[in-house]
């Protein structure tokens, strides 16, 4: 399945997010937070303070359940993100930066707000394709991330915390155990 890029980058952007709390813990500075903002072409007004960050910081366990709830439940809490930020899709355009795609919030939303709805936004592509089985939590087994699988045979299994390559290590020492 090929999603349009501003679903694909919303989709990678949420994980992101949310795998900023899974320990160790990556989203802690007001520093931290202007990396991953550049890193996912957020635009927009910011005020670059430890209220913003503690808004964004706040999302992650609620965008966490986008991993966890079925279909039926993942389309509640995307219609409670889209009707708590009031969400009013529009296209829009950055020059240098992408062609067409949807914002849903004006520039002028606090970032926490814009984050959300572009997750719940890139959710409603995901559940109206019959994708949801993309989203998976790593198979790593100390590992609580959450994966965007968009590999076409449907096949990524862990995070992209390492998780791939330490499992592997470890398989590989068990295979030299025994």
């Amino acid at each position: 399945m090929t999603f349009a890029h501003d679903t694909r980058e919303g989709l990678l952007s949420t994980a992101a997010l949310v795998n900023t709390g899974v320990a160790p813990a990556t989203l802690s500075t007001t520093e931290d937070l202007d990396a991953f903002v550049e890193r996912f072409g957020y635009t927009g007004r910011r005020t670059h303070d430890q209220a913003e960050l503690k808004k964004v910081v706040s999302l992650r366990k609620e965008l966490h359940r986008l991993w966890e709830l079925d279909e039926e439940g993942t389309v509640e809490l995307v219609n409670s993100l889209l009707t708590r930020y009031q969400a009013q899709p529009r296209l829009v355009r950055h020059e240098g930066w992408w062609d067409w795609h949807l914002h849903a919030t004006s520039e002028d939303a606090p970032l926490a707000d814009r984050m959300a709805v572009e997750a719940a936004m890139s959710m409603v592509d995901v559940i109206r394709s019959g994708e949801l089985d993309r989203l998976r939590i790593c198979e790593a087994e100390d590992c609580d991330g959450v994966i965007v699988d968009l590999s076409k045979n449907r096949s990524r299994r862990y995070c992209e915390r390492g998780c791939g390559n330490r499992m592997a290590v470890q398989a590989y020492r068990e295979r030299r155990r025994t």
